[in-house]
């Protein structure tokens, strides 16, 4: 955990399990190496990212909390495999909101993806460790198939946790399901 902390502070691209997939994540105020993870999944910037954390105190710079009623939510369901959009703080960096003015956030459950958070004592970037548009992996082996070995900076293995789908995404203003 330490090296991939490292490579973190270092600015490097860094895979690792989450819920469903590998994941690929970065330091989110680090512009090159979010830039460097977009051009490697071959996504367009104005999409936007996801952020993961260990606790809500990690996401807390870069959105504006809900209402009291929708925190309640928020806390009910993480650690878990739930992201929600909430309202970017005015600083966030447009390259985590893309074209958006919120930011899509997620307290996980993953032991090592929490892990990595603590370690970093950061929210990291998360996304589906694959190009856009092709199959996320579900393990080391897929990770490897995905991605040529010089993609990733550090590879951190261990199992998914067997979630089916990648996590659904609610709005906090509205409650509703933006995906299933």
């Amino acid at each position: 955990m330490r090296e991939a902390a490292r490579c973190f502070r270092h600015g490097g691209v860094i895979a690792y399990p989450t819920e469903a997939v590998y994941g690929l994540g970065c330091d989110p105020l680090n512009p090159h190496a979010v830039m460097r993870l977009l051009q490697l999944k071959r996504r367009p910037a104005g999409q936007g990212l996801i952020l993961i954390a260990a606790d809500f105190h990690q996401l807390q710079p870069f959105v504006l909390q809900p209402s009291e009623e929708r925190m309640r939510e928020l806390m009910e369901g993480w650690p878990g495999p739930f992201t929600w959009l909430l309202p970017a703080a005015p600083d966030t960096p447009w390259w985590l909101t893309g074209y958006h003015d919120t930011l899509a956030v997620r307290v996980t459950a993953h032991p090592v993806a929490a892990a990595l958070c603590r370690s970093c004592t950061s929210a990291l970037v998360s996304t589906s460790a694959n190009i856009s548009g092709r199959p996320p992996p579900r393990s080391a082996l897929a990770l490897r198939r995905a991605l040529s070995p010089s993609e990733a900076d550090y590879i951190l293995q261990a199992p998914c946790s067997g979630l089916s789908r990648p996590t659904p995404i609610r709005d906090a203003r509205t409650g509703d399901i933006v995906r299933v």
